[in-house]
Order: structure tokens, then sequence, then C-alpha cells
């Protein structure tokens, strides 16, 4: 009988580097590239695309981008896993509809019917969501081009209310329309406002794409989301892939053996999980340094974060649990990245690191401030990093 397969930090880290496309020797050729390297890109901030896909792009710009989400739509911007926003490569989308948006769906309509009963909108909230839903179709299936969240709700006079939620949130016209996004009905589609800033134009589904399959099921979908997770983030153990999903243990177990994933021993005691035909060690490719924006998958993939994070989960992180900036050297985040007045990109470290890491990151600044051409990205998920006032000289590059 073989021995057990171990994979240390080490591996872990060299994983990152390779299977992420963030050493500069595996860098993709473009967006759609980089999207399927990380299985999903995060999309919750619209910015959080593009930067993602510049860090591990060789050469690519802002039009590269918008052409491949609005043109092209080989990506395209679906509500998932955790009721988060992502960016898909198009072929996953029908495993993703009818396993973890199908999912999302089911408990936002029972949120919104609950509200909407309480509020005193109607008796029976599913009829009342079922009517605004088809009101919101009707409407959308004359406007090929796209409507704005606006311009629904001016048009059905039915959504155009505010909503007292269970935990106390006030909801209102979009929330229908997220619903709707989540049951694959409609997409966000063509955005009108210019880089950094989403302006979407809500669309029919069979408008944006041409080639929408019909649904599948629910273990078939969740199985091929995990199999792209296990070869972008393996190894990882069921909490891991559990917390990721947003999903249940049966979920994740029942796709692990049908996959007939393989079991390894990981340097602190756990057991992670890979596939079976990815079991060769990855050899590290040697230095590299990365500046990854907020929410980015390589510092959100993992529940168990320690191999990468050290002691700095605190500074990475806000309080809700959403990273900000990181600046990365050899598979490990070691500080953030801010933009001062002029828009210029400054790095923030937490630890030391070696000469050539610190020359690195300063010339990957340069990259970035010039890229984003003095154009600044606002954000809603500042860690204490970034807005920590007291950074020594000898840890702002």
């Amino acid at each position: 009988m073989s021995p057990r397969r171990h994979v240390s930090d080490d591996e872990r880290r060299a994983r990152i580097s390779v299977r992420h496309a963030l050493a500069p020797e595996f860098r993709v050729d473009s967006p759609e590239a980089a999207t399927r390297a990380m299985t999903v890109l995060h999309a919750t901030e619209s910015a959080t695309v593009y930067l993602s896909c510049w860090a591990r792009v060789r050469s690519v710009d802002i039009v590269d981008i918008d052409q491949t989400l609005y043109d092209e739509r080989t990506v395209v911007k679906q509500l998932a896993m955790r009721r988060t926003l992502f960016a898909f490569p198009r072929d996953l989308l029908s495993s993703a509809w009818p396993s973890a948006s199908a999912r999302v769906a089911n408990t936002e309509r029972a949120r919104i019917s609950k509200d909407i009963v309480n509020a005193g909108l109607a008796i029976d909230g599913n009829d009342w969501l079922d009517r605004a839903r088809a009101e919101v179709l009707a409407l959308l299936a004359d406007a090929p081009e796209g409507l704005s969240a606006l311009d629904v709700r001016q048009a059905v006079p039915m959504i155009d209310v505010k909503v007292s939620g269970i935990s106390g949130e006030i909801w209102s016209a979009p929330r229908i329309l997220t619903h709707l996004g989540a049951t694959a009905d409609i997409v966000r589609g063509t955005n009108v406002g210019r880089f950094p800033t989403a302006r979407t134009r809500w669309t029919l589904t069979q408008h944006w794409l041409d080639d929408a399959s019909s649904l599948g099921s629910a273990v078939d979908g969740y199985r091929e989301i995990i199999r792209r997770w296990l070869y972008t983030f393996g190894p990882g153990t069921e909490d891991d892939i559990v917390w990721w999903l947003g999903s249940t243990k049966t979920v994740v177990r029942t796709a692990l053996a049908e996959l007939d994933a393989v079991s390894v021993s990981l340097d602190d005691g756990g057991t992670g999980w890979l596939l079976p035909e990815d079991l060769d060690e990855i050899v590290d490719p040697g230095p590299w340094v990365a500046l990854l924006p907020v929410l980015d998958p390589t510092i959100m993939g993992w529940k168990g974060r320690d191999f990468y994070l050290g002691q700095h989960r605190n500074q990475l992180f806000d309080n809700r649990g959403n990273a900000g900036t990181t600046a990365w050297a050899n598979g490990r985040a070691v500080g953030c990245w801010i933009q001062d007045d002029a828009g210029v990109v400054q790095v923030r470290l937490l630890e030391t690191v070696s000469s050539q890491a610190k020359h690195a990151l300063q010339t990957e600044a340069a990259r970035l401030s010039e890229w984003l051409g003095g154009v600044k990205i606002g954000t809603g998920y500042n860690s204490p990093s970034m807005k920590s006032e007291s950074v020594s000289p000898s840890t702002q590059l």
C-alpha cells in the first residue's frame, strides 16, 4: 500500500503561484483564461474583475476585459456561492444555475416572501413574488438591449416599494432583480458606466446568451464546480470547500466521492483533497510578487488561511471577513496596497521582505499605477492595513 501523499505548506504556496497564474512565467494570455485559472472571479465590485485579470494576464487592457465581458460574453457575471456575485466562464454557468445559484434563489424567495407578508403588501408572499417576476420578465422581453434597475422600477410599479427585511435592512426593486438573476432568468448585461463604475443593464438570459443550456441536476452542477475548485485551490479541506461553496458537508462529500478525490495530509495535521489525476508534486517556480484587488479569489479561496496569511489575518480582512487589497511575495500575503491622492499605487508591508522582493513590489506598483492611469479605485472593503495612517517609512514602499 502506497504511503499517503503529504502536501506541505511550501508546496501549497507553489501551487498558488502556478495554478493561480501569478508567477510571471505562468501568467495567461486572456481574461477568459485568467477566469478559468481561478474557477471564477469575484465580481462584487466591478473593478475586482479587471484587477484580478491584470494581475494574471501577460498583456491586457480595459478594452480587452470589456470585450470579454460584453462582446464575446465568454465570461458572465452570476450570483452564486455564498450569495456572492462572481464572473463565471460561460460554460460553467450551466453547473452553477441548478446548484449554487438555485440554493441562493431558494433562500432569497423565502426571505422576500416573508418580508412582503410582514410589510402588509400581500397575504401570500410567494404569489406576490411570482407576479412581480412575471411583470419584469414581460418588460425585458421587449427590451433586448436591456434596462437599468431604475428603468425597471419605474416601469413596474408593484416593485417600486421599500420593504423592511427580517434583519432590519431595507430593500426595494433591485432585490427582485437579484432573485431573477439567481434563477437564471436574467443576467447582468452591458455596463454603461466607465471603468471602474458599474451601471448594469439587466437583460433576459436568452437575449444575452444564445446557447444558454437547460438546467441539469444540482448534484452534477456541484460536482463540476468542486472539480474545478480542486484543480485551482487543491489541496483543500472539507471545511474549505463547504465554506467557499456556501453549501453543506453532504453536498461536498458526495462530490468528493464521485470525483474519486484522494485524501492527503497537510502540515497543520488536517486532511486535504486532490483530484486523482493531480497528485504530482508542483515544484516551486522561484521568486514572484503580486498585487491583488479586494476580494480577489486567491485571498478568498480557503477557510483555513494560515499557510499564506501567517499572522496577518486581522490586518488584511475587515470585521465581516472580507479581504482588502493584498501584496504577495512567494505565495504569502505580506501587506496591502493603496493609492495616493494622485492615484499612484503604494505598497504597505506588514513584515520584512527581501530586498529582491521589495524591489519587485515597487516595480509591480509602478506597473499598476501606469495601467490605471490615475483612475482611483474606490472600495467598500477597506482592511485595517489599508486604513492605517501609522505606517512607518520602512513598511511604505
